[in-house]
């Protein structure tokens, strides 16, 4: 199988990599990693009106471009070579995601082109206080009232849950009873759409290893909610979501790998030792030389997980797989990446003002995010029938940065 993009999308990196050099050098990224927002609103817009990067995938009766989750990694992966601080994850991944794969047109309708033209920030709230990327992780509750939900308790981790605007939120409905019509209601978990400023909602920033992507707790006291239809049952389309998150993740962590290889590379042609480039040690050299091997090898699974992702109407049987894979090899390479970049650097590798310590913090939260490298690997041997039977590694799993 042809990993490569086509001419189209390699044009789309080189332009969303030329932007953002503009709009997001370094100095851009630590002056808003001071912000209360994380992020630059008007910045924000102008990629939607002028890049449409967050309607890439989005069709174009909602007001999106209408490609496809390979464009969506392209961006992702340029975006991790920038660092850039913004809500591409949560809103265009996890949120736009949801909406494109569930069975509500109404929210489809209402929702998409906001957040399409970048005017509206989504996200989605899942993980609690056990960080688990499972059902069983959800325990905040929604209950119907004279035709409406509320819904009560907490989430955990949520990304950029403090400034979206769009809130999607897990709950356990509790009913566990169905219709037969494929609302969702038979397994007990549903999505409901919340309003980031709606009543009895109160939004917490949390601190966070990764200064460039923000995370907040989220408290529910009887909120009002629209529930969102799904195809089946409610943990389904989470699931799913869940997948194709992760693939997208894996394709910015080729990004961060690769910029933090690059930053070695070219560290160790100039700085000299006894007379001569650092680069010219064998130990540095084969030090090199295997991150070069982990991070084309990452881009590859990258790639790959991207391509079965490319069916918009049904999921590619090998999805969940391979998305596990994915992710498992993609969220080593990345943290060996950025740890091997600092070793080259030495002692300013370590400093505040070098860089390279923002990416090591990028990679190690990411690694965890969507579930750690342990929780895919007993994933993906489920996935091919190679059940290990245990538990999952699930109470092991800490999503949480």
């Amino acid at each position: 199988m042809d990993f490569a993009f086509s001419e189209e999308q390699e044009e789309l990196g080189r332009t969303v990599r030329a932007f953002l050099a503009h709009t997001s050098p370094e100095t851009e990224t630590r002056r808003l990693m001071e912000t209360p927002e994380g992020f630059d609103r008007a910045l924000w817009r102008r990629m939607g009106t002028e890049l449409g990067l967050q309607g890439l995938a989005v069709p174009e009766e909602y007001g999106g471009a209408g490609c496809g989750p390979v464009e969506v990694g392209v961006v992702m992966e340029e975006m991790g070579r920038a660092l850039l601080c913004a809500p591409f994850l949560s809103s265009v991944v996890l949120a736009t995601t949801t909406l494109l794969r569930c069975a509500d047109e109404d929210a489809r309708k209402r929702l998409l082109p906001g957040l399409a033209s970048g005017e509206l920030v989504g996200t989605l709230a899942l993980t609690e206080d056990s960080a688990r990327w499972d059902a069983a992780g959800v325990r905040l509750t929604a209950r119907e009232s004279n035709g409406s939900w509320l819904l009560s308790g907490h989430k955990m981790f949520v990304l950029d849950g403090a400034t979206a605007d769009v809130v999607l939120t897990v709950a356990r409905t509790g009913d566990g009873t169905g219709d037969g019509i494929g609302d969702g209601i038979g397994d007990g978990i549903g999505v409901f759409w919340v309003d980031g400023d709606a009543t009895g909602l109160t939004r917490t920033p949390l601190p966070t290893m990764d200064p460039t992507r923000r995370q907040a707790r989220l408290d529910y006291r009887d909120v009002p909610a629209t529930r969102l239809r799904t195809h089946g049952d409610g943990w389904d389309l989470v699931s799913e979501v869940l997948d194709r998150a992760a693939v997208a993740l894996a394709a910015e962590q080729v990004g961060v790998a690769s910029r933090a290889l690059d930053m070695a590379v070219e560290y160790a042609k100039v700085r000299h030792q006894f007379g001569r480039p650092i680069g010219s040690f064998q130990a540095v050299k084969h030090l090199l030389a295997d991150v070069l091997l982990e991070v084309e090898s990452a881009r590859a699974a990258a790639h790959y997980a991207l391509l079965a992702s490319e069916n918009s109407e049904s999921a590619d049987p090998e999805l969940p797989a391979v998305a596990s894979l994915a992710k498992a090899f993609c969220s080593d390479a990345c943290v060996q990446a950025t740890q091997e970049n600092i070793q080259v650097h030495g002692g300013i590798g370590f400093t505040w003002e070098h860089p390279a310590h923002l990416y090591l913090k990028r990679a190690k939260t990411s690694q965890l995010l969507f579930g750690d490298p342990a929780y895919h690997r007993e994933l993906l041997a489920q996935r091919i029938g190679l059940d290990s039977g245990t538990d999952n590694g699930m109470e092991k799993d800490k999503g949480a940065a």
